[in-house]
């Protein structure tokens, strides 16, 4: 990549190490959730539970809701990815000027004018990466709303209404997969911010990203409570 000829060698290994703890990660996190050992893989039974009783129920504004109040959050990331991309491309717009009050921050480090714009570019790499991530998962959430629509009425058969419990907590599951990808992003975009200060903050910083993700979704509070749960659902509806 040209753009990367521009960064001198500190530079590239550390951008290097953070790719390659960011996308270990990752990796590792997919694997544990098919595992079933991450907040991911907890609230997949739950969400079948969800489905499964909402096939039950005659009226569903309650069902609605709660969807809706996970698209809201969703929604809010969305929009934010597209102020932050509209902030960096105007940084990149202001060109002397911005790179001169940039340098002015205090514990920003000095860096020849090429260098921190390559920086700002593959910082807004990273919003790109989670606005699509993002967005796929708000689109996943809506194809959910229009399954719900369609979910069988409390006078179906039973297997008909697993069948559809299975395939609705699916997609559900799939939306909160790619939301929690594009959440990640923001937590290795605030670590690859801290690059403006020296490679080694960065670095340094990443690892403490990677330890903050992997407490709170392998070790936390939350992940025991969703656990703690799950005996109590009714046989069949996980």
């Amino acid at each position: 990549m040209p753009l990367l000829t521009l960064l001198p060698i500190p530079d590239l290994a550390a951008f290097a190490a953070f790719l390659a703890l960011w996308a270990g990660y990752t990796i590792v996190a997919d694997r544990l959730t098919v595992d079933g050992h991450t907040l991911l893989a907890a609230t997949a039974r739950h969400r079948r539970t969800w489905m499964r009783n909402m096939c039950d129920r005659e009226v569903r504004v309650t069902d609605s809701a709660l969807l809706g109040n996970l698209m809201r959050s969703v929604s809010f990331f969305a929009s934010a990815s597209i102020l932050i991309l509209g902030g960096l491309v105007a940084l990149l717009g202001a060109g002397e000027r911005a790179y001169a009050v940039v340098q002015d921050l205090p514990l920003v480090a000095d860096s020849p004018r090429g260098v921190f714009e390559t920086k700002v570019v593959l910082l807004a790499g990273v919003f790109v990466y989670a606005f699509f991530q993002i967005t796929w998962s708000l689109r996943q959430f809506n194809y959910c709303c229009v399954l719900m629509g369609a979910a069988p009425s409390p006078e179906a058969p039973a297997a008909d209404k697993d069948v559809y419990a299975d395939n609705a907590a699916r997609l559900n599951a799939l939306a909160a997969h790619s939301f929690n990808r594009g959440l990640r992003g923001y937590y290795f975009a605030l670590a690859l911010m801290t690059w403006f200060i020296h490679t080694g903050v960065m670095v340094a910083v990443t690892l403490l990203v990677v330890a903050v993700l992997y407490r709170r979704e392998f070790r936390s509070k939350t992940l025991k409570a969703l656990n703690a749960a799950i005996p109590l659902i009714p046989p069949g509806r996980s």
